[in-house]
């Protein structure tokens, strides 16, 4: 047998997995985090040879004296496939080969590495070892010639002692690493499928006579305020009379606890009280500093520090607490990923990662589907995440077998099984930010995740079990589900679902969504609506959305321009397409409307309005731990565009408290009912800290005092002409002229002041470019219902002169083919002769109704616009985009912005960039000149260079053509987002169903010199 297809071989000298933890020169140098040169990276570049399989590797390839000048140069580290060798390829579930198992394709590629390296004349004596931090997927390790070793798991640490085969002259390393192995049915991850030596490699010396291992652990008494700290070290070589002595110092190099005990056998353990010690939460991540030293009388032979968080995780009841707390998880999934460079992670990505989640509320993280670099883990410790690590064992193609748990209950894999746990916790357990071990994702369950919970639960019970495909919480800790649905969805009734609030009602255990709100695309929706589940029921204790990242490859297109590719770029079959493209945050790093819209839901401060005549406001702290005088409230009071009162307040309100505040400045307010008043607040850091800057905004609440109900009465009285040909229709009014086609009723084209603005429109639009979370409508929607090809019949054109404005009506059928149920339409426009349309639509369902679609993706008018009037204002919900299932994080307000700063450039091209809840817009070039569109009902907009037909045939953004004109979209309603690509289809409350509708909007061709914004929408035109 292949030992790469071997089970029973998990290493050949590969050494027992240990604590992560550095050395260095003395006790100053721990404390300071001096690391001495005792270690010496080898990334960099390296020889490699690409062969299509092992067997092909030449003879003697790992010889000193093989000639390599033939071979190429690559990076490590680096994946080979992002380097031009292999085949890219990516997939959510599929295996690439038969499964087979533990048998891999005789075809299997595989590259061999070669780099050479000396070390310092201080090393000699000393034990050296050489680090892997990760190779994809299993590897042969050969130095000066001599075979060292063997390992798999790829996303494990693997280190092998070299001491006996290191030359004082220059050292030749050679890796031989294989894509496939019997490991690979153990590494089924939603992720490209990435090969070669990806994480750092490095080698460090250390003392003969030395540590070996350290684990810590923190225990609390009964009431939460003294805890032991508890450490056991292990011991290499011979430290027999040698003593060991414990620094504790706080973050101000206060000492704490400074103790020396002599050493019997190999190991020493203390047990030491810890009085009231500031406790380690996400929220306050209160570190200490533990310098252990072994010494030999005076002499220090080894010295290393570990940081501790005191921190108590316990069950109670369906709860589960961190310092007698049931807190709440606001999560992300987190992969390892860069654009370029594949699963090549810098520790500066990380730092970037772990700031923008701070930044954006987020308090956790879970390692999907894998264990991170340790410095990942350090980060958390220091900034404050919670996390669940998760083991690197994933399945899933077998779901597709109808033997799912094929070798989750074979007993022959139990030990490759619990080998990954082992080796994850070994390294992983002095962190005090890992709150839960996770034994894996997807891969059904079996006898072999019973033996990894028992394992877990024994080697270390001071943290949780987790793992979602423990369908019925047998042996976790926790019940964890993935996109559990909040409600049925009407259109499928008879799918047997587990509901959130099923959950909520019967579950006996603490619970938590490992996934959920699916990131794909425009969406996802109702991240208000989980989060309200949440904090309604203790036990809920909340969920980690999937995911942080896109996962697009970077490419560029023929002018240089960057965009991103995804799976079935490459000619990878089979493949899930932009499956992959799923995060909160874009390839470049650029966060996504959605991260916005989970940074307001999942908000430290709750602000509700008890009495706003007297400024009397109810404020929730939403934290655990820490009181809200981190934060100053800052309030302004708007009328219209203007800030007539602002201030600030101090808050001083405990962790989970509610405090009724009150802003003095509201108690004598005057409204006026020609405006609109608004109360926006911000609540902002008031000291800088390690992840943001004084005056970060980090919650925000809105509340209308007074809405504006009296509008300026405005009669035009000037005459309009008309001019009547067989086809057409033209009406000429005051510097104003436009006109209609009789034969299909619609308005051609509109002038003011010579400049054409409108192009054409308003029409009926139905359609919306489908979004990722329409995916499993589509079927209907093209092939049943054609809701694309929706088309109108114009039944009647007619018109009649008035005293001052031409009245035209027009009626229509809009349908689908061969569709018996369609909307009776009847357009009406009042044309006035100083560019004022007045235009109200009126749509009545008809024919068999029965037969219509339950949702249809939206209702409302287009318009083309001249490509000039690009400069955009609107009094509605802003900044960013909104849908009716994702407006939270949009505030009513004034905002401008030009055409393509409305436009969200999703990696696949889709529906985007609609403002919500709108009383006006307008759209004018730079002279002033353009068109005003305003209704005493709310709509939404969107305006782009683009029809809704060019972002559903894009596949990638270098597909879209600017058109020469704006499509102005005027919405009465469009369908929700909802989660469907993964989870929640669109709640009923977000449908845009086949109904009656009516809108009515006045569209005002003007100029900008002759009447301000605020006037001409604030006008009624009377008649």
């Amino acid at each position: 047998m292949k030992i790469w297809e071997n089970i029973n071989i998990n290493n050949i000298n590969r050494l027992k997995q240990r604590a992560e933890f550095k050395l260095y020169e003395d006790i100053s140098s721990a404390l300071d985090n001096r690391k001495m040169q005792n270690s010496k990276s080898l990334n960099g570049v390296w020889k490699f040879l690409f062969l299509d399989a092992p067997e092909y590797s030449p003879e003697g390839f790992f010889d000193k004296s093989f000639d390599t000048s033939e071979w190429d140069n690559i990076t490590v580290p680096g994946n080979w496939q992002m380097q031009g060798y292999g085949k890219m390829h990516y997939s959510d579930l599929w295996y690439n080969f038969p499964i087979n198992p533990p048998y891999v394709p005789s075809l299997n590629p595989t590259g061999i590495y070669k780099r050479t390296f000396s070390i310092p004349n201080s090393w000699k004596n000393k034990r050296i070892i050489l680090k892997f931090h990760g190779v994809d997927s299993a590897f042969h390790v050969y130095l000066n010639g001599e075979e060292l070793g063997y390992s798999k798991g790829a996303r494990y640490e693997a280190e092998f002692d070299i001491t006996d085969y290191i030359q004082n002259s220059e050292n030749e390393l050679t890796v031989r690493v294989y894509q496939w192995s019997d490991g690979t049915y153990l590494e089924d991850q939603d992720m490209w499928w990435l090969s070669g030596i990806f994480r750092d490699v490095e080698i460090y010396s250390e003392p003969s006579d030395s540590i070996d291992d350290i684990c810590i652990t923190t225990d609390f008494d009964e009431d939460y305020t003294d805890s032991l700290l508890n450490v056991s070290v292990d011991f290499r070589g011979n430290v027999q009379g040698c003593s060991v002595k414990y620094l504790l110092v706080d973050c101000k190099n206060n000492e704490i606890l400074d103790i020396e005990k002599n050493i019997e056998g190999n190991y020493n353990s203390i047990s030491e009280k810890i009085v009231n010690p500031e406790k380690w939460s996400a929220e306050a991540p209160n570190l200490y500093t533990l310098v252990i030293s072994l010494k030999k009388g005076e002499q220090i032979l080894a010295v290393t520090r570990q940081n501790v968080g005191f921190r108590k995780i316990e069950i109670k009841g369906n709860t589960f607490t961190v310092n007698n707390v049931a807190i709440k998880l606001k999560g992300v999934n987190r992969h390892d990923y860069n654009p370029v460079n594949g699963r090549v992670v810098s520790k500066e990505e990380m730092v970037k990662d772990v700031i923008l989640m701070k930044q954006n509320n987020i308090n956790a993280v879970r390692t999907a589907h894998y264990p991170n670099s340790s410095y990942f883990y350090d980060l958390c410790d220091e900034y404050g995440l919670y996390v669940i690590d998760e083991a690197d064992l994933e399945c899933h193609g077998f779901e597709l077998t109808e033997k799912y748990d094929w070798i989750s209950n074979d007993p022959a894999w139990e030990s490759s099984y619990i080998n990954r746990l082992e080796r994850m916790i070994a390294r992983d357990k002095n962190y005090p930010s890992i709150i839960m071990w996770s034994l894996g994702n997807e891969s059904a369950f079996g006898d072999n995740f019973r033996a990894m919970a028992e394992y877990a639960k024994k080697t270390d019970p001071t943290r949780l079990v987790h793992y979602e495909g423990d369908f019925e919480a047998e042996v976790t800790d926790v019940f964890s589900t993935m996109y559990t649905w909040l409600e049925k969805n009407t259109q499928t009734p008879s799918v047997k679902k587990v509901f959130m609030k099923d959950i909520a009602l019967t579950s006996k255990k603490p619970h938590i969504l490992c996934e959920y709100a699916h990131a794909m695309g425009n969406g996802p929706g109702n991240f208000k609506e989980y989060q309200d589940l949440f904090y309604e029921y203790d036990h809920l204790q909340g969920g980690f959305v999937w995911e942080w990242f896109d996962h697009g490859i970077q490419a560029a297109d023929e002018n240089g321009n960057p965009y991103y590719k995804y799976g079935g770029d490459f000619g990878d079959n089979p493949n899930n397409s932009n499956f992959c493209i799923d995060g909160l945050l874009m390839p470049d790093r650029t966060p996504s409307p959605s991260l916005s819209e989970y940074k307001k839901v999942i908000e430290p401060v709750k602000t509700d309005a008890v009495d706003l005549n007297n400024g009397i406001l109810r404020l929730t702290s939403r934290y655990d731990f820490i009181n809200l005088n981190i934060l100053t409230m800052f309030y302004s009071i708007h009328k219209d565009n203007e800030v007539i009162k602002s201030g600030r307040l101090e808050l001083d309100i405990n962790a989970r408290d509610v405090k009724d505040v009150c802003i003095e400045a509201l108690k004598d307010m005057k409204y006026k009912n020609t405006h609109d008043y608004f109360l926006n607040i911000s609540y902002r850091v008031n000291k800088r800290t390690n992840w943001t800057d004084e005056g970060h905004e980090l919650a925000t609440a809105q509340f209308q005092l007074s809405e504006k109900t009296k509008f300026y009465d405005k009669k035009i009285n000037t005459l309009l002409s008309v001019a009547e040909t067989q086809s057409e229709l033209s009406i000429y009014g005051l510097d104003f002229k436009c006109a209609f086609d009789k034969i299909t009723g619609r308005l051609i084209f509109a002038e003011k002041d010579g400049l054409k603005i409108l192009e054409n429109g308003p029409e009926l639009n139905f359609w919306r470019a489908p979004i990722d979370n329409d995916m499993y409508l589509l079927d209907d929607y093209y092939k049943k219902y054609f809701m694309n090809l929706m088309t109108e019949n114009t039944e009647s054109f007619q018109y009649k002169v008035m005293d001052n404005y031409i009245e035209i009506s027009v009626k229509t059928v809009n349908g689908t083919p061969n569709a018996a149920w369609y909307y009776k339409s009847t357009y009406t426009y009042k044309v006035f002769s100083d560019g004022t349309i007045l235009f109200d639509i009126e749509g009545i369902p008809s024919g068999i109704v029965s037969l219509a679609p339950e949702m249809i993706p939206r209702i409302g008018v287009k318009l083309r616009l001249n490509k000039a009037c690009d400069n955009v204002r609107w009094y509605g919900k802003g900044p960013g985009e909104s849908y009716p299932d994702s407006k939270e994080s949009q505030l009513f307000g004034f905002y401008e912005n030009n055409v393509d700063g409305l436009f969200t450039n999703y990696v696949k091209p889709q529906e985007n960039g609609s403002r919500s809840r709108c009383s006006w817009t307008r759209l004018i070039n730079d002279r002033g000149m353009g068109i005003m569109v305003v209704s005493e009902e709310k709509f939404d907009f969107s305006a782009r260079l683009f029809e809704d037909i060019d972002l559903e045939t894009a596949k990638h953004t270098p597909d879209l053509k600017k058109r020469d004109y704006i499509t102005l979209n005027i919405d009465y309603k469009q369908n929700g987002l909802g989660s469907n690509s993964c989870g929640q289809s669109q709640l009923e409350e977000y449908k845009c169903r086949f109904e009656k509708f009516r809108l009515s909007v006045k569209l005002s061709l003007y100029n900008n010199k002759e009447i301000n914004d605020l006037d001409l929408a604030g006008e009624k035109i009377i008649f």
